[in-house]
């Protein structure tokens, strides 16, 4: 009986054993692998391990930028700008800004600033003047690393220079002094314009290519008095449904979560993983980065932001074996292979990857098998508060598995899905609720913020501290879960719960549908109608009611969108997921101009 209802791995873990001797057995909690134990490190530590064993081989490549860097020259080089960052007065627990897209420096920051304690606060170089200064005060930021220019998809390169003069008035003068951000003491400006900006002038700054060079000959720095448990990077989360909030990670939580990634992935020193998701979000710094270098294998940038030609490139050019992608840029991707663009050749030695960020439509899936050979492409389940994975598929997972689930628990987390009324009822096996978080991913908390931090960590009468994700989830009988969407989007039409992706899936498989979003709507007859927000492929037309028919013949009738809009885009947080919350706002907005209906 026991068999057929729990996996191997799950009944491995002791406090899985215990929960099931109190009668639970289908309750929806499970528990992820004990094995192997956890690394009691710091990132440094582990890291000087690695380049003990693997220094000769590719750690990081940037196609743009046309350079690469082995394990010991990443070692050498951290080392040499942590000594740098260490001479302007960086200290452990220091709050370092970073403002950079993807690229060696930023490669080369982060495990600077590992090694001496200063936290890594990653910013999305996307944002304008007034996130930055509210950024920078919330966290009493003292140093600020940032581009000359912000590389965004699709568009120009953004000049950072009005930014700067806004934060600081004077950059010309040989003292910094900000009176919108009076904690701020370093600025250090890498010049990534190609020629374009001249920092010259900007006397109060310090060049990247001199903080390096301040550092020496990289060098070991001397014991800094770390823990495994010290806040070593606040990420700030994407804000899909409210404004982003500062999460704080630790040395063993991330250190771990990269490390399991990685594991689950297979990934070797013989890999090499193309990242097009950014390093300033999870995705890129932790599922990338973090598994890579706990691995030996290598990572490749094709470019600063997301550029699908570059990233496909990429894999063409240095022979990936994995792909890493949000639902969006892996649809952009399949757009130039289906319109001839980039050959279909030079993908023979792709097998895994990773698809994150939002739910993955299966026919989404199965195109990225057949097409980039991604057989081996795994799922993965989180958000930043935990680190970020708490669930993943493995390569090996049956297809239907990889499709419709996210896979099972990472091991040393535990899970559990609740009534989202009353957090202490656990729900049964295969009922939909909240999924909550339990282990060494969770966050320490919202920095600054008790309050906040205090709605969705919460302590179980045992004490262990659980992390409600508001995410809705099911978990089945081997502990494969399910995440059916936000608690949030869910529409309710009449008293009927309809699951957006359910109609997302629907719409996906239709020939004209290259995207599609859908959401809830106000009605006054039924509460909430459903609304679809759909992007068709290149040169295609497709009449409202055709969808509409397409998903009446298909699925419930009262699933069928009352409203068809057509979109070019959608409002995304920086690693590529909707933000639905405006995309309601849009929805209000063109139903006020008549569309929709049509």
């Amino acid at each position: 009986m026991l068999r057929t209802l729990l996996s191997r791995r799950a009944r491995s873990n002791p406090l899985f054993r215990r929960q099931c001797s109190r009668g639970i057995l289908t309750q929806a909690f499970s528990a992820g692998p004990s094995e192997p134990p956890l690394l009691e490190q710091t990132v440094g530590e582990h890291f000087a391990g690695v380049v003990r064993q693997y220094g000769d081989r590719p750690a990081v490549i940037s196609r743009h930028q046309q350079k690469r860097l082995t394990y010991d020259m990443l070692d050498r080089d951290s080392n040499a700008l942590a000594r740098g960052l260490a001479k302007l007065g960086v200290q452990k627990g220091d709050r370092v800004a970073v403002s950079l897209g993807n690229n060696i420096e930023f490669a080369t920051t982060t495990y600077a600033l590992f090694k001496l304690g200063a936290i890594l606060v990653p910013l999305n170089p996307a944002f304008n003047a007034l996130q930055v200064v509210s950024a920078l005060n919330h966290l009493n930021v003292s140093q600020l690393i940032i581009g000359t220019e912000t590389n965004l998809s699709r568009k120009d390169p953004r000049s950072n220079v009005p930014l700067l003069t806004h934060v600081i008035p004077d950059l010309e003068g040989y003292k910094l002094e900000s009176e919108l951000v009076p904690s701020l003491q370093n600025v250090v400006i890498v010049n990534n314009s190609n020629g374009r900006i001249d920092t010259e002038d900007f006397k109060c700054t310090s060049r990247y290519e001199d903080v390096l060079e301040d550092g020496g000959s990289g060098q070991a720095l001397p014991d800094q008095g770390l823990n495994r448990n010290d806040i070593v990077n606040i990420q700030f989360t994407s804000g899909t449904t409210s404004l982003p909030k500062a999460a704080c990670l630790s040395h063993r939580s991330i250190l771990n979560n990269g490390n399991s990634i990685g594991d689950r992935m297979i990934l070797t020193p013989d890999d090499i993983v193309c990242c097009p998701p950014p390093l300033f979000h999870c995705f890129g710094c932790i599922l990338g980065y973090m598994a890579t270098a706990t691995h030996g294998s290598c990572i490749v940038f094709p470019t600063e932001a997301f550029d699908a030609h570059a990233a496909l490139q990429s894999v063409r050019e240095y022979h990936c074996t994995a792909l890493y992608g949000v639902p969006t840029m892996f649809v952009a991707e399949l757009e130039l292979l289906s319109s001839g663009a980039v050959p279909h050749t030079g993908f023979e030695r792709l097998r895994t990857g990773i698809a994150a960020g939002s739910s993955i439509p299966a026919e989404l899936m199965r195109k990225l098998h057949k097409v980039l050979n991604l057989t081996e492409l795994t799922i993965c389940y989180g958000m930043t508060e935990t680190s970020p994975v708490s669930a993943m598929t493995t390569t090996d997972d049956p297809i239907e598995k990889r499709i419709d689930s996210v896979g099972r628990l990472m091991p040393h987390i535990m899970a559990k899905v609740v009534d989202p009324a009353d957090w202490t009822r656990v729900l049964g096996r295969g009922e939909r609720g909240e999924l909550a978080v339990s282990g060494y991913s969770v966050m320490k908390g919202y920095w600054g913020d008790a309050k906040k931090t205090a709605e969705v960590l919460v302590p179980d009468q045992e004490g262990r501290v659980w992390m409600h994700t508001g995410d809705e989830a099911s978990m089945d009988a081997d502990g494969y879960i399910k995440i059916t969407g936000r608690i949030k989007d869910l529409i309710i039409k009449g008293g009927e719960n309809i699951h957006p992706l359910e109609v997302e899936n629907c719409l996906f498989a239709h020939s004209a549908v290259a995207e599609v979003s859908v959401t809830g709507l106000s009605d006054e007859r039924y509460g909430e109608v459903v609304a679809a927000f759909v992007i068709t492929h290149e040169g295609t037309t497709v009449e409202a009611d055709e969808i509409r028919n397409w998903v009446r013949e298909r699925l419930s009738h009262h699933l069928v969108p009352k409203y068809v809009f057509w979109v070019d885009n959608y409002p995304k947080t920086a690693s590529g997921k909707i933000q639905k919350f405006k995309l309601r706002e849009m929805g209000i907005e063109m139903l006020r101009e008549g569309k929709g209906l049509q």
